[in-house]
């Protein structure tokens, strides 16, 4: 019998993979398995719900058309998850997956991002925040003109990265 994804995805130093590259490449060999892939956002245990994001985003990596039945999911439930590394997650699975959605999936998407950059602290959903919302707003001029002051703000951040990034994504803007 195969190991249970959660079984797998725990233990071990929480900045490891652990068997997270065992986890993808049964789902990819079993594209069935990826419903207890997603389940295992539902873990208790915040390290196996970090390695469930690492995981979601190699198997979109290898097989995008995986990923595109949770959308909705994606948006809906774990938007609402209060862990930074879903939040940065979702923001690179929508930015490889927006030819993907629907309009409205995007729109829902876009606005989960919006939330996070304006409400998160955590400095990599902030960073990851900036570059998805950046490269969209480069062909939205109403993202750009809600991006601009958010964009001003974490400019003068106290962390580097932060401060950095939010200056870039600001000359990317233009005039």
């Amino acid at each position: 019998m195969a190991d249970a994804f959660e079984t797998m995805l725990s233990g071990g130093h929480p900045n490891s993979l652990g068997r997270t590259e065992d986890v993808v490449e049964a789902v990819l060999a079993d594209p069935d398995r990826l419903a207890e892939l997603y389940a295992c956002y539902g873990s208790k245990d915040e390290v196996v719900r970090l390695r469930v994001s690492s995981a979601m985003k190699r198997v979109q990596v290898a097989r995008p058309d995986l990923i595109v039945p949770y959308f909705d999911r994606l948006i809906d439930e774990i938007g609402q998850l209060d862990q930074a590394s879903a939040q940065w997650t979702l923001a690179i699975l929508f930015r490889e997956g927006a030819t993907e959605m629907t309009e409205a999936q995007f729109e829902k998407a876009r606005a989960l991002v919006q939330r996070n950059l304006a409400e998160h602290d955590d400095w990599i959903v902030l960073n990851t925040s900036i570059d998805v919302l950046s490269g969209w707003a480069r062909d939205d001029a109403g993202l750009a003109v809600w991006l601009r002051p958010h964009l001003e703000r974490l400019s003068r951040d106290t962390r580097k990265s932060v401060a950095g990034r939010a200056k870039k994504a600001l000359k990317t803007l233009g005039d």
